[in-house]
C-alpha cells in the first residue's frame, strides 16, 4: 500500500497536517481492507494503521489480534509495537490478550516473538515480567522466543527499578 509508505514518511518528518489529510482520504478503504476475506488485505490494513500512526484505529488493531491469520495477527502486533513506542497505553490496553498470545504454545512462533517484542513498550508490570521470565526458561519454547522473552524481561526490570 503506497499510501501507508507515504504516511510513514510524513509521520517521520513530522508533517502532521499532511498525515491527517492522508488518513482522511484512506479511512474507508482501510476499514474495508480490514474486513476483507483475503488475509493479505487484512494484514496490509493492520500494518497500515501503524504506518499512519493512527491512534484512533487501536480498536481495529485489537480485532487484528483475534484474526484467524497469523500474518494478520503479526501485522497488528507490528503496528501495536510502533504505536506504543511513545504511548505505553497502546500495549497496556491489550495486555491480557498479549499475555495469552505469548503464553499459548499453540500460537505461531513468529507471532509469539512479535507479541513479546510489543510487550517491551508497555508499563513494567510484575505479571508481564514473570510471564516473560517463565518463557525465557521454558526448554520446550523456541530458542528465539526464549532469547527475546529474557531480553524484554530484563529491560522491563530495569525500567521498573529506574522508576523507584
Amino acid at each position: 500500500m503506497e499510501a501507508a509508505a507515504r504516511a510513514d514518511q510524513l509521520a517521520e518528518s513530522g508533517s502532521q497536517q499532511e498525515l491527517a489529510a492522508l488518513r482522511s482520504e484512506w479511512d474507508d478503504e482501510l476499514e474495508s481492507a480490514a474486513r476483507s476475506a483475503d488475509f493479505r488485505a487484512r494484514a496490509l490494513a493492520f500494518r497500515a494503521v501503524g504506518q499512519f500512526r493512527w491512534r484512533a484505529k487501536e480498536e481495529l488493531l485489537r480485532r487484528g489480534l483475534d484474526d484467524g491469520s497469523p500474518a494478520a495477527r503479526g501485522s497488528a502486533l507490528l503496528s501495536i509495537e510502533l504505536l506504543s513506542r511513545d504511548h505505553p497505553s497502546t500495549v497496556n490496553g491489550v495486555r491480557p490478550l498479549l499475555h495469552k498470545m505469548a503464553a499459548d504454545a499453540e500460537e505461531n512462533a513468529a507471532v509469539r516473538r512479535l507479541t513479546v517484542l510489543a510487550l517491551k513498550n508497555g508499563s513494567p508490570q510484575r505479571e508481564t515480567i514473570v510471564l516473560l521470565e517463565g518463557l525465557s526458561s521454558d526448554d520446550r519454547a523456541d530458542a528465539d522466543l526464549r532469547r527475546a522473552a529474557g531480553g524484554v524481561a530484563q529491560a522491563l526490570k530495569r525500567r521498573a527499578a529506574a522508576r523507584r
